[in-house]
């Protein structure tokens, strides 16, 4: 199931960095050394990187799984949430290039067996707070045998076999210490088999909403009430499942506008013969099953998919999707005629409501994949990690010709990262919407500056940005081909 990576800019030098989460098995049960710990790599320009893992002290322990970057305590500098088995790791960092765990002492409890995680400031209190998404309960010491012992082979069992867990939800006091307010909240209500969360504002009513996939269980959308409330209302909107009425072994989550509308969308990946769906927000509240319309689901039904980036990638205006693909198991080849190792995939959005696919690299068992600006020419690139092979990073070289905008925020002294804020931006008379999150996909973390693409256009007629606290900021005519930093007033 792992493991995740983050792109994001931990000595604020401008260029993003990488971080990546790997199963460290403890010496206890036989396996330890380097090549098991988690790895922070320097970004130092010109596609050269540095291993600054022992300096920064996020070597980390246990077994693995994500990864969830962002500043929760507003001093500047972005921190790190580690998920394990068993266990999370809360990691601040110290702006010195070192990082301090401070688990213990922020109250961060252990859940079970927790997967993806990612930050948000659901009561605008300018203080963001944690959202750890949970799977299974499970016992190495009981598990039970899954394949077929006359063949001979073995497999990773069915998630019917295990009983779901909560989620779980950790409220930021400010002091440097969580609440855990799962319970009052309405997020750890029911259980499920979570394997991803997203966040947006899918009903506009200016509060972040939580998207959680559920592994062979519905999709939960948890809409935010206010006061600190939380309702799931995955089944009324239409996105819990797809709309065969199969429950889908739900992988990966972008919630984002595809079609330029200002209302995000939500985009999943699953396993072969289940297709990646794609819902449309249609508004009111209610979502719409695009998955076979928009030609996605004939090109995704042979593809076991786990994260997902949906970004404009060829800078044409319209966002794409980016699918990091490999089957569950290891020896699939022997009691199938699936391969093991997949290919990536593409979905480049044509701006009709229809996506074309290409696959992209070599196969591989790829997982976690992080997206951002490696190199700093306006394009976005992806890190993607691989099952017992070295991580692959694409360096993105499409859309020659087009041009673009970068938008990084800086909130007011209570949210520095601006978490949550939205940003609308005119190119020639036509918008484009992205609202900043660092959450996605699959036991991954993103860089935060927002992108657009403007296609030929060679400035922005109007970037607007409203801020989470409320109120807003609006520039005109904004020269394309840069970063810009919008400070909140």
């Amino acid at each position: 199931m792992p493991g995740g990576v983050a792109v994001f800019d931990y000595d604020n030098d401008g260029r993003p960095d990488i971080f990546f989460v790997n199963g460290a098995l403890q010496p206890s049960l036989g396996k330890s050394g380097p090549d098991w710990y988690n790895r922070l790599y320097r970004n130092l320009g010109d596609w050269q990187f540095e291993d600054v893992t022992e300096t920064a002290g996020l070597r980390g322990e246990g077994y693995g799984m994500g990864v969830a970057a962002a500043d929760y305590d507003n001093d500047g500098w972005t921190d790190l949430l580690v998920t394990s088995v068993g266990f999370s790791r809360l990691y601040r960092n110290r702006g010195d290039g070192t990082f301090e765990d401070v688990t213990a002492k922020a109250r961060i409890p252990a859940t079970g067996w927790p997967i993806s995680a990612g930050w948000f400031d659901y009561d605008n209190d300018g203080r963001l707070d944690l959202f750890i998404v949970n799977y299974c309960v499970w016992n190495p010491a009981t598990e039970p045998f899954c394949g077929d012992l006359k063949a001979g082979y073995r497999t990773y069992c069915h998630p019917k076999y295990y009983e779901g867990l909560p989620n779980t939800l950790l409220h930021n006091n400010g002091d440097g210490t969580f609440s855990d307010v799962s319970r009052e909240s309405g997020v750890g209500a029911k259980p499920g088999k979570g394997m991803a969360v997203a966040f947006a504002d899918y009903n506009g009513d200016g509060r972040i909403d939580a998207l959680v996939t559920n592994d062979t269980a519905p999709n939960f959308l948890f809409r935010n009430d206010g006061a600190g409330r939380f309702t799931e209302v995955g089944l009324p909107a239409g996105v819990a499942i797809i709309d065969d009425g199969k429950v889908l072994s739900s992988m990966g989550a972008e919630f984002k506008d595809l079609d330029n509308d200002g209302r995000p969308d939500i985009f999943v990946t699953a396993l072969a013969n289940e297709t990646f769906p794609y819902f449309r927000n249609l508004g009111a509240g209610l979502f719409e099953d695009l998955t076979y319309r928009s030609r996605i689901g004939a090109a995704s039904i042979p593809h076991s998919g786990w994260s997902a980036g949906v970004f404009d990638f060829d800078n044409d205006g319209w966002k794409d999707i980016f699918a990091a693909n490999g089957d569950v198991q290891d020896n699939t080849e022997v009691f199938s005629n699936r391969a093991s190792k997949q290919r990536n995939q593409l979905f480049r959005n044509r701006g009709d409501g229809t996506f074309e696919s290409t696959l992209l690299g070599s196969a591989a068992q790829h997982r976690g994949a992080a997206f951002g600006d490696l190199d700093g020419d306006g394009r976005i690139d992806a890190v993607v990690t691989r099952l017992n092979e070295p991580a692959v990073v694409y360096r993105n070289t499409s859309g020659e010709g087009n041009l673009w905008l970068g938008v990084k925020l800086i909130g007011r002294k209570s949210n520095r990262d601006a978490i949550g804020a939205r940003i609308r931006v005119v190119v020639g008379g036509r918008e484009q919407f992205w609202t900043v999150s660092t959450a996605g996909g699959y036991l991954s973390s993103n860089e935060k500056t927002a992108h657009f693409g403007l296609g030929k256009a060679q400035r922005a007629e109007v970037v607007e940005v409203a801020w989470p606290a409320g109120g807003k900021t609006v520039l005109k005519d904004v020269k394309a081909g840069r970063v810009i930093t919008v400070a909140e007033e």
